[in-house]
């Protein structure tokens, strides 16, 4: 009978053990979201008066994504797309931003990161700006979020900021969130990336029984742009350097954090932005480095953005990935990482992992279409083709060459315009047919 208890507790202990190896198997997932930063505004990407030692240390230890591409050039469609992994047109987000006064939001029916994450079972947080709707029903933690503490739409949305812009008839303030109650009606933006990056890092401290899902999105570089005391006047890039120096601090902790607590090997971290730099604004904006245009537009400028990949354990050191990945690739590519379930309704982004995991995995690139910051479409890009019809004309470019899109090629090769001109009107009409409802009050 002695012997019998033994193997049983023998037995019971490898399995636990075993459970437990599986359990702790299971990645924790950090996507850090700025808004507005530009291809051009960290040094790993070329800035030269930028100082972003942590960002470039991540970049170090991870991989950097050279054409790594968001789906609209404006914050809320980039967002819905980042977050149910779909075009933005296919959730009825795709036509602009919302504003305080819009009724409207992501459909409670879509699939979050956060709600498939759910489902294995983690903890999750959004911290930061939202812009998916700022009604109760459209707010984070009624889209499978545990924990929402930021604002609900871009930092300029406020009778205070738009006077200090000129447009003094602005009657909304910005709300500061906890949940859906207000904490704070326009708050101190000086201190927002602070106070944003002690909520994270209290997040990951105390997700210490299962496994977490954080979403970090900095409310700026978008303007107006704050720093704290600590980094104002520091920067020889002037306020504009100020605010991307603090964010890159906040990285630091972050990374800090999750060695400190142990499981920096077990944590996938992605560093990206929301679309390209709002240009408007001279020296309060960012840079697009080498690629034509900005924040609005479709040109690489607007919707090419940088993108930083860490795991320790897992992502190759050092390396730089040079295939078109997308946002919407992440919220399949997570949930193929963490054994989670695809949402129940169509998706367009693919599991990208392969490439993450192994700089030389190919993956089968779809052909990515290009929506206007209104969702008019105007473009396509296959292989290294990309086609634009715009107002002031019709442009083709070998984007792998001519990566500043200086060299139109649609006269010298008709037939490629017309052949992706057909590709992409078919593409957007099966989307147009197949188009979900936004949400609405």
């Amino acid at each position: 009978m002695k012997t019998s208890i033994l193997f049983i507790t023998i037995a019971g202990f490898i399995m636990f053990n075993s459970y437990a190896q599986k359990k702790a198997q299971n990645p924790n997932i950090i996507i850090i979201y700025t808004d507005d930063m530009g291809y051009g505004d960290l040094s790993s990407y070329g800035n030269p008066t930028i100082y972003t030692p942590h960002l470039d240390k991540m970049a170090a230890e991870g991989m950097k994504l050279s054409q790594f591409y968001v789906a609209a050039p404006v914050c809320t469609p980039s967002r819905a797309a980042l977050m149910t992994g779909a075009y933005p047109k296919r959730v009825g987000l795709e036509k602009g931003v919302l504003f305080p006064q819009s009724t409207t939001g992501l459909n409670p029916e879509e699939q979050t990161i956060a709600e498939i994450l759910k489902e294995k079972n983690y903890s999750t947080a959004c911290i930061g700006k939202w812009h998916l709707g700022h009604q109760e029903k459209f707010l984070p933690h009624n889209q499978g979020f545990d924990i929402f503490f930021g604002i609900p739409f871009s930092n300029d949305m406020s009778q205070k900021e738009q006077g200090y812009m000129g447009n003094n008839g602005y009657k909304w303030r910005l709300p500061l969130l906890s949940q859906s109650d207000t904490l704070e009606l326009d708050p101190n933006q000086t201190t927002l990336t602070k106070r944003l990056t002690e909520k994270a890092v209290n997040f990951i401290k105390k997700s210490e029984k299962k496994p977490f899902f954080l979403y970090l999105a900095h409310p700026m570089p978008h303007i107006p742009i704050y720093a704290s005391a600590k980094f104002q006047n520091t920067s020889v890039r002037g306020p504009y350097g100020d605010t991307i120096e603090e964010i890159d601090w906040s990285v630091g902790q972050i990374l800090e954090t999750l060695i400190a607590q142990g499981i920096d090997k077990n944590t996938l971290v992605i560093f990206t932005s929301d679309n390209g730099p709002w240009k408007v604004f001279k020296t309060e904006g960012g840079s697009s480095g080498p690629l034509r245009g900005a924040k609005g537009t479709t040109w690489e400028g607007g919707q090419r953005v940088p993108c930083i990949v860490r795991w320790s354990s897992k992502v190759p050191a050092g390396t730089m990935q040079r295939q078109v990945i997308t946002n919407m690739d992440i919220l399949p590519t997570i949930a193929s990482l963490c054994d989670a379930k695809l949402p129940k309704k169509k998706i367009d982004g693919q599991d990208v992992s392969g490439a993450l995991l192994e700089v030389n995995q190919k993956i089968d690139t779809k052909p990515f279409l290009y929506y206007s910051s209104k969702g008019k479409l105007e473009g396509i890009r296959e292989g290294k083709y990309k086609l634009l019809l715009l107002d002031e004309g019709t442009f083709l470019f070998d984007i792998e060459s001519d990566i500043s899109e200086a060299y139109n090629l649609a006269k010298k090769i008709p037939e490629k315009v017309g052949m992706l001109k057909e590709k992409m009107k078919r593409l957007d009409s099966i989307m147009t047919s197949e188009k979900r409802t936004i949400g609405n009050l």
